[in-house]
């Protein structure tokens, strides 16, 4: 992953942020503290890091997002109950729902599946996705530029700390499925 950033620079950030959204699990915060390591380095500007990220992570939103409005979600028993559970989350909170998800790991990988299946409103939903992944890139981007050369060790300690969140975050919705 490094490597695609590193030889393709900020094009590098988009092209792996687009699967990142697209219900593809890149990690990407690997992907988005070696590039605050890009610009501690000079190589990369750190607007633009934020916002090939950005831009990517709302591609893959707005392709996760009509794969969910397609309702071929719905017509797979595997994925009924958890849309269920999205929808009475989208029932409770809104739109919002949305910006929430994509500050949580794990979840803001898959929140545009329920989204369109949900039919939220496509401009709502862009805006919401734009500012929620904004923050995120910003706040990893800024992460990696401060930890500069330590990145790599930070990365993988913060990966794992994450992964174990966004489990214990989207966990109890996955063991509601069984039951539902």
């Amino acid at each position: 992953m490094t490597g695609l950033v590193a030889r393709f620079g900020v094009l590098g950030v988009f092209l792996l942020m687009v699967p990142e959204s697209a219900c593809i699990p890149v990690p990407s915060e690997v992907t988005l503290l070696f590039s605050g390591f890009a610009v501690h380095q000079g190589w990369m500007s750190f607007p633009l890091a934020v916002f090939a990220a950005t831009a990517g992570n709302l591609v893959g939103s707005l392709l996760a997002y009509a794969l969910g409005a397609s309702g071929l979600l719905m017509r797979l028993r595997a994925t009924r109950s958890l849309l269920r559970h999205w929808a009475r989350l989208f029932e409770l909170h809104g739109a919002r729902t949305v910006f929430t998800a994509r500050l949580v790991p794990l979840a803001r990988t898959f929140v545009s599946l329920p989204a369109g299946a949900n039919r939220v409103p496509l401009i709502p939903f862009i805006v919401l996705t734009t500012v929620g992944c904004c923050l995120w890139a910003a706040a990893f981007v800024l992460a990696g530029a401060l930890l500069g050369e330590a990145w790599v060790t930070f990365s993988s300690t913060l990966g794992r700390a994450l992964l174990v969140l966004g489990v214990i975050v989207i966990g109890p919705s996955l063991t509601n499925r069984s039951r539902g």
